[in-house]
């Protein structure tokens, strides 16, 4: 996802840059051994490798800490450290078991108890059982920086009553922490119990549970993860390594891509079915599944205090939704594959049949396109240019210029945050487009050093996951997908009364004023709700989930717990046996 480069010196830093990426895409290539005798041994059989792009990178920095939000490797959740449970969201959250068997709340809703497969091994041949469970959860507690989903606010204690058994007693009911809990990597205790800092520990040589716990190669260019040597389910892998090449934007992909050096990838690519399907239309194929919400958040800390000042006035940010052209946004920067969110809480269409339609008839009128209606309600609310150089101020003169922040190389965000800039500069605002590495933008979201930024919400099995991580107070500056800083007692207390019942009234009811809060107060500026991005090449692999065979969500991006199925439904493709040779004539 990224724009190309021009002029002369960008084209050699492109060739340069193609020609070492495709040694990285090449994967290792072991010597032959040879045998004792002097003479080359017999070839080993070749492993069968996948070539993935699960993010963009100027670089690989070793770190397989799981927790680390800003720099862990894509690879390292489900891949190295495998989930309890992985919930199927495109089937409504049903059940995928692998290191449980099974979980079940007691009457009260107040345990949740979860009962762990016999027989799985630690990658070093260590047992996993339930103390592993409990001292990761225990970690979270007395390292606050790894609780990145705020369980200890959540769950009051972690027992493991026997080595299978693992019993969770909740703060109170919240029917749907399960979902989290099975999100939070399990670690080996003999091996992090003796991690002087596990915040700072990068892991470098990682014990898993997973299918790819041995790291073989590393190198900024590429690095590769192969088989566990003690994995529970060997029977069903039949991928022997996984390698990542550095890539580091849409260029690089599309040379990548239509060569047909890699096998499971997720990026925008412009009108794919030239670019890519065309290069080989019997092996290169897609499927863009709807997936989460895209928006522009809003820092209502920004460090800049004019823009700190604008941004915490409502009409303001209304004004800067209602400039927006999202159609012309999908249809130019997205080349229609998105859906335009025009939803007043952006709760958007893969949620349709949760829509409050309240919330849409009071406060719909902010999520569309109206310039001249966003610049009558910045006059009334009293922003004008004060100083006469041509941009709008705060009604006390503090100018307001500010960025948008996009991650460098992502080419359908980086072109959707211009046309966002271009229209907000038709409004008369100074405002510019900023690009930064991922994982500094990501750091950046973070720690609140941002004004604007273009940014993603989780999808999951209801909308109630997308609104909880991105604005409940608790996530508030933990994770990239909360960094408004807009917080609500209210909103709180809406997204929590949801998870307090099973009851689908009781539900809905509180989802309903979950989206009146949101639509009321406009936090962020919804733009369209994004496709599953999702290319694969069946070159060498076969077993892809598509739309004929639609298993699972499809994506490889860290945070899709459904990638471990994909990865062990796929099998390589056999050679075709060689031909037999013709009888000699008589």
């Amino acid at each position: 996802m990224a724009f190309a480069a021009s002029g002369g010196t960008a084209l050699i830093r492109r060739f340069v840059s193609i020609a070492g990426m495709a040694l990285a895409l090449a994967g290792p290539s072991p010597a032959a051994p040879a045998a004792s005798d002097g003479q080359t041994a017999p070839a080993q059989p070749t492993p069968a490798t996948l070539t993935v792009l699960a993010a963009m990178s100027s670089g690989w920095v070793r770190d397989f800490n799981p927790f680390n939000e800003a720099s862990r490797l894509p690879s390292v959740r489900e891949f190295i450290y495998e989930p309890l449970v992985v919930f199927n969201s495109m089937y409504g959250g049903q059940p995928e078991y692998r290191l449980a068997t099974d979980y079940a709340f007691s009457p009260d809703l107040l345990k949740l108890t979860f009962k762990l497969r016999d027989g799985v091994h630690w990658s070093d041949g260590h047992p996993f059982t339930a103390t592993d469970v409990a001292y990761t959860f225990d970690l979270l507690r007395r390292f606050k920086a790894l609780d990145t989903l705020d369980m200890a606010n959540r769950v009051a204690a972690v027992e493991a009553p026997d080595s299978h058994t693992v019993v969770f007693t909740l703060k109170k009911v919240n029917t749907s922490i399960v979902f989290e809990i099975v999100r939070v990597p399990v670690v080996p205790r003999h091996v992090w119990s003796k991690v002087a800092d596990p915040v700072t520990f990068t892991n470098d040589n990682p014990v898993g549970t997973g299918p790819m716990t041995e790291v073989t190669r590393f190198t900024p260019q590429v690095y590769v993860q192969c088989r566990n040597p003690n994995y529970w389910d060997a029977a069903d892998l039949k991928v022997d390594c996984m390698s990542f090449p550095q890539v580091r934007d849409n260029e690089q992909l599309l040379t990548a891509a239509a060569e047909g050096r890699l096998d499971w990838f997720g990026a925008f690519l412009p009108d794919i079915e030239r670019t890519y399907v065309a290069a080989d239309p019997r092996h290169h194929r897609y499927w863009f599944p709807p997936g989460g919400t895209v928006a522009i958040d809003i820092n209502l800390n920004s460090p800049n205090r004019g823009n700190r000042a604008a941004f915490r006035n409502v009409n303001f940010r209304r004004a800067v939704s209602m400039a927006v052209d999202r159609r012309a946004i999908v249809d130019i920067a997205g080349y229609g594959y998105p859906e335009v969110n025009e939803y007043a809480s952006g709760i958007g269409r893969t949620y349709q049949d949760w829509v409050n339609p309240e919330a849409e008839r009071q406060y719909g009128k902010y999520a569309h396109f109206d310039r001249n209606g966003a610049q009558a309600l910045l006059a009334e609310s009293g922003f004008r240019d004060v100083n006469g150089d041509g941009y709008i101020d705060n009604a006390d003169g503090s100018p307001i210029a500010f960025d948008i922040l996009v991650p460098a190389g992502w080419t359908d965000w980086v072109n959707s945050t211009q046309l966002v800039a271009e229209s907000l500069n038709a409004l008369g605002l100074n405002v510019r487009v900023s690009t930064a590495e991922p994982a500094s933008w990501a750091q950046k979201l973070i720690s609140g050093d941002y004004d604007m930024a273009i940014n993603g919400l989780f999808p999951g099995e209801t909308p109630h996951r997308s609104f909880d991580t991105g604005f409940h107070s608790r996530y508030s500056g933990k994770t990239r997908f909360a960094p408004t800083r807009f917080t609500d007692p209210d909103l709180d207390g809406a997204l929590d009364a949801f998870v307090a019942t099973i009851d689908p009234t009781g539900q809905r009811r509180a989802m309903d004023k979950v989206q009146m809060i949101v639509a009321a107060n406009t936090p962020y500026v919804p733009l369209f709700s994004n496709p599953t991005w999702y290319e694969y090449n069946t070159t060498r692999f076969k077993g892809w989930f598509n739309a004929d065979n639609p298993v699972a969500r499809p994506d490889v991006f860290d945070g899709t717990p459904e990638r471990l199925l994909h990865l062990l439904a796929l099998e390589p493709v056999k050679a075709p046996a060689p031909k037999a040779a013709a009888p000699a004539g008589g």
